[in-house]
């Protein structure tokens, strides 16, 4: 009774192993990014009381209307682009669902998709499931800009879409104006689609705009965009996301959509349907995340970390390559076990390991669970070092 495996180079992934980790020893966990704060209370009271007036059974396949109907109006305010509820919107459990269900709608076997590393660790098995083949770009300190030459030069007859991800999980860059408008010129007369991982959205700092495709009608016209109730609203066990799709998209989306979750949770939607009635239930959150970003920074000045720029996402980067020269995976296990703080290391988001000694922190957490990580690093500061080897 033997199983070929469909994925033979996936293994647990490194989120999974640094929690564990990190729960095994007692560290501050601040690798997986998950918020240690509760949802707001409003958010939950709606739950309760969604549940309380039975509203427990399966949900349409594509969302609950009302739910659609808030993210349309959402959509107008934000994005200025007036699209149909009915025929543009469909709620997942979760970005990664929708992320799956849009890789697999548009990649037949040998299409090619070209996506941008480090990146998020879900892409490259959706591709490969459906037997197509990631193209990698890969981004290095301390920018992480994309080169458009090299995209350019990258497209083949083969290639189906492009996948991008802004703002940009883990490197906390975000894609300017010039970058969407390179992306145009990029696919303009041809038939490749865009997959936008946009789940940070509203978590972009310094007064930046977040480019999403749908700014953009020669891009939203091709365009699959994916967005995370989670990530806005602290509830990342709640796994609802959405993708927003032209209608034909939409169609082929949804084929495949009903035959992995068929619907989402139910009481959930109602209550974020409800929720996003109060746009300051979201625009507030680039202050309330930057706050975050510039509390972390300000106490990780004690540390001799080098903190690259973060103008998104809930990550900070950082650089120990003047610290020590060990592989970053070793660096991070190292720094769980021995200085008790777990992190990241960001050469596992590329397929052939780039180590550049950066690792990746998350900062949604409690004032006091930062506090308390940043006072490790500083207690055990000479363990942040290159252990010395010692002659006999």
């Amino acid at each position: 009774m033997q199983i070929i495996s469909k994925l033979p180079q996936v293994g647990t992934t490194i989120f999974t192993v640094m929690s564990a980790l990190a729960n095994e020893v007692g560290a501050v966990n601040l690798s997986q990014g998950f918020p240690d704060f509760p949802i707001d209370n409003t958010l939950a009271h709606y739950t309760h009381e969604a549940m309380q007036k039975g509203l427990n059974q399966y949900a349409p396949m594509a969302g609950l209307p009302l739910l659609r109907e808030a993210l349309a109006h959402k959509l107008s305010q934000t994005y200025h682009f007036n699209c149909s509820p009915a025929e543009n919107i469909t709620i997942t459990s979760g970005a990664t669902e929708a992320l799956f269900a849009a890789i697999t709608a548009l990649v037949s076997e040998g299409d090619e998709v070209i996506i941008f590393e480090p990146a998020y660790d879900s892409y490259v098995p959706a591709i490969e499931l459906n037997k197509g083949v990631a193209i990698r770009i890969a981004l290095t300190p301390e920018s992480y800009q994309i080169d458009w030459q090299k995209v350019k030069e990258s497209i083949s007859p083969r290639t189906k879409a492009i996948l991008i991800n802004t703002p940009h999980n883990p490197t906390g860059t975000v894609l300017s104006q010039q970058d969407l408008l390179n992306l145009v010129e990029v696919v303009r007369n041809t038939n490749i689609w865009i997959i936008s991982d946009e789940v940070y959205e509203h978590i972009i700092f310094d007064n930046i705009r977040h480019e999403s495709v749908l700014h953009y009608p020669e891009l939203r016209e091709r365009s699959m965009a994916i967005y995370s109730f989670g990530k806005t609203f602290h509830a990342t066990g709640w796994k609802i996301g959405y993708c927003v799709a032209p209608a034909e998209a939409t169609k082929e989306f949804r084929k495949v959509h009903q035959f992995l979750t068929f619907s989402t949770v139910t009481p959930m939607q109602y209550a974020l349907a409800i929720y996003l009635q109060n746009p300051e239930n979201y625009l507030h959150l680039p202050s309330f995340y930057e706050k975050k970003r510039n509390t972390f920074a300000q106490m990780m000045q004690e540390t001799p970390f080098q903190l690259l720029p973060c103008q998104g996402t809930y990550f900070q980067l950082a650089s120990y390559k003047h610290l020590s020269d060990e592989k970053d995976t070793d660096y991070t296990i190292r720094l769980t076990k021995e200085v008790g703080v777990a992190t990241i290391p960001v050469s596992v988001f590329y397929q052939e390991p780039q180590d550049h000694k950066v690792i990746r922190f998350c900062f949604a957490k409690k004032e006091e669970t930062l506090a308390r990580a940043v006072e490790k690093l500083i207690k055990h500061k000479e363990k942040l070092y290159q252990p010395q080897t010692t002659k006999a």
